[in-house]
């Protein structure tokens, strides 16, 4: 007779900030069975970043002082002591990711695809190369970099997406960015610095918001100060409209703008239109809130399957967003802390973390704006 497959108590996909560190969390509770699989290798995503792209967050060690590293995943750890950079690149942080997962002794399976996830009666059964794993909790930590949002204007194929290498490229001349929030500023203020003349076009203006101490809705202070250096130079144009079209024209492409305006550039324009969900196989597990992004209950759990858990960047309650590492690791041991008490276990080490301030179960407390 066969033996059946074990049941893990928990199973993460994704080995990225969100996915590693919601593992560390689960490590912190005596007894509990569980492990992490990734599609590529750990921080797959980060891997994938141009070579130009470094993080808007800056690192920096404090922990000693009660200030824990804004991008670490872990209590006990900073990017900015082990890597010595305040900025990372993808790669940086990725090294930052793998040297967290051998300290800490995270079960990861690279090289794992989760190419079907099924809700059972008894918890979820996860498809991939290797064979069916099967978990009692789930934890869908994908990321949203492999789900880029493409423009939706006539001609979207003459654009490259700023998540593409040949996006960051040289480029001579005229060149237009759509999209103007971090990641359209970022890779215009790039150009710029290398001495393109750039336009950014964005309807909403997001370069404008200046309410708010949220940074999910203002720009980095280290983008508003790229900002102000590109628009010294005048070679940084910003237009408060959107774009719908773009048309080839010999040598040049052609941008109409929903004003009525044309503008003429000498390379193909860059998409910095955001990311989805990225929720691949359990995309059918959650429903969607009106704006499209997954509906969670209190405990980033799905509405529609009980056990699947979301963590990252896609989480969202009511008008918060927690789009930031130091904002998604805040949810890290709450997630933890729910699946430890099913299984029965103690999970009052994970206290630890909140003392750290890395466990926010108040989300109340979350819009608490800055009074200077």
């Amino acid at each position: 007779m066969s033996t059946p497959p074990q049941i893990l108590d928990a199973l993460v996909i994704g080995a990225g900030p969100a996915g590693i560190g919601t593992a560390l969390a689960l490590a912190a509770v005596e007894g509990l069975t569980f492990g992490v699989i990734e599609r590529g290798q750990i921080g797959q995503t980060f891997l994938d970043w141009p070579t130009e792209q470094t993080f808007l967050t800056p690192s920096f060690t404090g922990n000693g002082f009660g200030a824990t590293d804004l991008n670490a995943v872990h209590p006990e750890t900073s990017p900015a002591f082990s890597l010595g950079v305040d900025y990372q690149t993808g790669g940086q942080y990725a090294k930052y990711l793998r040297s967290v997962v051998k300290h800490f002794g995270v079960p990861v399976l690279d090289g794992t695809e989760a190419t079907a996830v099924t809700a059972r009666e008894d918890g979820f059964e996860v498809q991939c190369a290797r064979g069916p794993v099967l978990a009692r909790s789930l934890v869908w930590a994908g990321g949203e970099f492999h789900q880029p949002l493409e423009p939706r204007v006539a001609g979207t194929g003459l654009a490259d997406l700023a998540r593409a290498p040949e996006a960051w490229e040289p480029r001579t001349g005229r060149a237009l960015v759509m999209g103007g929030y971090e990641s359209g500023l970022d890779i215009a203020c790039h150009h710029v610095e290398r001495g393109a003349h750039v336009t950014v076009v964005d309807g909403s203006t997001p370069w404008d918001a200046g309410t708010g101490s949220d940074p999910s809705f203002r720009l980095a202070p280290r983008s508003r100060v790229r900002l102000s250096a590109a628009l010294e130079t005048g070679r940084l144009t910003l237009i408060g409209a959107h774009a719908g079209s773009i048309k080839r024209d010999g040598d040049e492409f052609v941008v109409r703008l929903d004003d009525g305006n044309r503008i003429r550039i000498d390379s193909r324009p860059i998409a910095a239109t955001g990311y989805g969900p990225g929720l691949g196989p359990v995309e059918g597990l959650f429903a969607q809130r009106a704006d499209g992004w997954p509906d969670l209950d209190k405990d980033d759990q799905s509405t529609l399957a009980s056990g699947l858990f979301l963590s990252g960047p896609a989480i969202r309650h009511g008008g918060l967003k927690f789009c930031f590492i130091y904002k998604f690791r805040q949810r890290f041991a709450h997630i933890a802390r729910i699946i430890g008490e099913r299984a029965g276990k103690d999970v009052g080490a994970l206290e630890a973390w909140r003392a750290a301030g890395m466990l926010t179960d108040d989300l109340s407390c979350c819009g608490v704006e800055c009074a200077c």
